[in-house]
């Protein structure tokens, strides 16, 4: 009956003691000298630097939260240095309140190729900055009339807009690994060399509407290559002092 009772009582004990054991995150960051990938979602806040025939005003900001995503290829030379290349998908456009009272909406689809540098501590807290060559793969256009849409239409690989976007950025990456990016295109958005032909009669629809771009984006983890995983580990317990 005593041994009976022993093996209750270490049983009981090796319940108490298995109960201290609990999951935990684990987080490691890749080595310096590898390569390693990064990336994420975006929101987009974009506002048109206008000059229509003179005039600077009609631009509205626009608000694109998807899709906005980017992959990215990390090289860091130290903890406070690195280099990175990498693939983005965006939703790039602006809002045109032109003097006729007709309100534009216009956006692309693009594919980027951003190259940049980082300084700070990597995967945490950093700055960055970069060039981006972008293809406008998907026009869409709108209009609207007295908060009325009287028109729509959506055109792959217009000749619409230029051919290729050429845009630089700068932006930091801080609590959370969220990033702050502002970007500024210097190509202007439409060809303003773009002939549209109606019933024989030719138009220049873009023909001085100058539009370069400035955009501000908030990110989720861009440049955070760490991996997390749970681990088997001890519950921290009270210890008085």
């Amino acid at each position: 009956m005593d041994r009976i009772l022993s093996f209750l009582f270490l049983l009981i004990v090796q319940q108490a003691a298995s109960q201290e054991q609990d999951l935990i995150v684990v987080t490691t960051t890749p080595e310096v000298g590898k390569v390693y990938w990064s990336g994420g979602g975006e929101w987009l806040f974009s506002a048109p630097l206008l000059d229509v025939d003179g005039s600077d005003r009609g631009g509205v900001v626009r608000f694109a939260p998807f899709f906005n995503g980017r992959s990215l290829l990390n090289y860091d030379v130290s903890r406070h240095v690195g280099f990175f290349l990498g693939l983005s998908v965006s939703n790039l456009g602006f809002i045109y309140d032109a003097p006729d009272g007709n309100r534009y909406k216009f956006r692309t689809y693009n594919l980027g190729l951003p190259v940049g540098f980082k300084l700070g501590r990597m995967n945490e807290t950093l700055f960055y900055a970069g060039y981006e060559l972008e293809l406008p793969f998907n026009y869409k256009e709108k209009r609207f009339t007295n908060e009325r849409k009287e028109d729509k239409f959506n055109v792959w690989f217009s000749d619409r807009t230029e051919p290729w976007f050429h845009s630089v950025f700068l932006g930091v990456q801080g609590p959370g690994r969220s990033t702050l990016t502002l970007r500024y295109y210097l190509t202007n958005f439409h060809n303003t060399e773009y002939v549209q032909r109606t019933d024989n009669v030719e138009t220049r629809p873009y023909g001085g509407l100058n539009s370069n771009l400035i955009v501000l984006s908030l990110g989720f983890g861009l440049f955070d290559g760490s991996r997390r995983t749970l681990e088997r580990g001890v519950k921290p317990t009270d210890v008085d002092v």
